[in-house]
């Protein structure tokens, strides 16, 4: 149900535990990793026509993955034991994970060994996210989104200060999430959701926050749909967010205004368990073949499925100045028309 990955390692939890897993590609059946075939030759060659007998025949070449146990460890120990949340530092030499007991444990990666576990809330820890020095957030069920340095609170979020008719219990934190700033190497900003704590017949909309990655002070909050989210996510460059719904439904938020840029009603038939933007590296530009952004999300109904953000079309400044030009030209030979006297 939680799942992190760092290079070639997966943490996926199940249950009270989390298992460390390592994956690799393997190359397809009859094919050295040069590249050679079967026979010790290198890259296409010519083939002799198949024979009668053999044309039923298909060679599968597809690569397979395989996956290797290296570790389990039990982090969570409430009567209804599950881990809802695991994540991976910035240089993968430490994991963090939080459960339904309420407690943060801090794990030292590969080799698991414990090194930090304290009672972060009072109820299901809901998501975590990792900061600048070490900093944790961790989203609970209580109503509290809080900042930890190791085991010391450094603040609690209150996103509706500023919202004074929203009262302090009717909504509580769903994710939580880091994210680079477009054009600002180096900043970072926290985005958070918040969904209605109690269902009701006319539901009130969830709500996106923007956080100052360092301050944690609110920079922006906005509704977001009254669907209520189940999984967020952030674009490596920090340009766009991705939400996932508890009735399937997918959305694509702008993350500087956070207003809705893509949305598909119930692209799955139930929960959304969450979403990841494919990476911004040179691999998957090739894959986004012009898009600005692609979407992965996966849901209860065992499907993947695949979002794309169509490349908004802008005007070379040139053109746009042309525009303006013959716009204010326009503008003046209507007067003159109108008022011979004008000019």
């Amino acid at each position: 149900m939680t799942m992190a990955l760092a290079d070639d390692f997966i943490a996926a939890g199940q249950d009270a535990d989390c298992h460390i897993l390592r994956f690799s590609l393997q190359p397809p059946p009859g094919r050295g990793a040069a590249g050679r075939d079967a026979s010790g030759e290198k890259g296409p060659r010519k083939r002799k026509g198949p024979s009668p007998a053999a044309q039923g025949d298909t060679q599968n070449q597809t690569s397979e993955v395989t996956v290797e146990s290296l570790h389990s460890v039990r982090t969570d120990f409430s009567p209804d034991a599950l881990q809802k949340a695991v994540r991976f530092n910035a240089d993968c030499s430490l994991l963090v994970t939080g459960g339904a007991d309420g407690f943060l444990r801090l794990w030292e990666f590969p080799s698991m060994k414990k090194t930090l576990e304290f009672k972060a809330h009072d109820g299901e820890i809901e998501d975590i996210a990792l900061g600048p020095d070490n900093k944790v957030v961790t989203a609970g069920r209580d109503f509290q989104c809080c900042v930890w340095q190791r085991d010391q609170l450094v603040t609690g979020l209150c996103w509706n200060e500023n919202l004074p008719g929203i009262p302090d219990k009717a909504y509580r934190y769903q994710a939580c999430r880091f994210g680079a700033v477009e054009d600002n190497a180096g900043a970072l900003r926290l985005y958070t959701v918040q969904v209605p704590h109690k269902r009701e017949r006319r539901p009130p909309p969830c709500y996106l926050t923007k956080w100052d990655g360092r301050s944690f002070l609110p920079l922006l909050t906005r509704p977001c749909g009254s669907e209520v989210v189940s999984c967020l996510s952030v674009s490596d460059s920090g340009t766009f967010l991705g939400l996932g719904t508890v009735t399937g439904s997918v959305a694509i938020h702008i993350a500087f205004s956070l207003q809705r840029l893509y949305y598909v009603k119930e692209a799955h038939g139930i929960v959304v368990t969450d979403v990841a933007f494919v990476p911004e590296s040179q691999r998957g530009r090739e894959l986004l073949a012009g898009n600005e952004a692609a979407l992965l999300s996966v849901a209860v109904d065992s499907r993947c499925k695949l979002h794309l953000l169509p490349g908004r079309r802008s005007l070379p400044v040139w053109l746009l100045l042309l525009l303006c030009a013959g716009l204010i030209v326009a503008t003046i030979l209507l007067l003159q028309l109108a008022f011979p006297g004008f000019l």
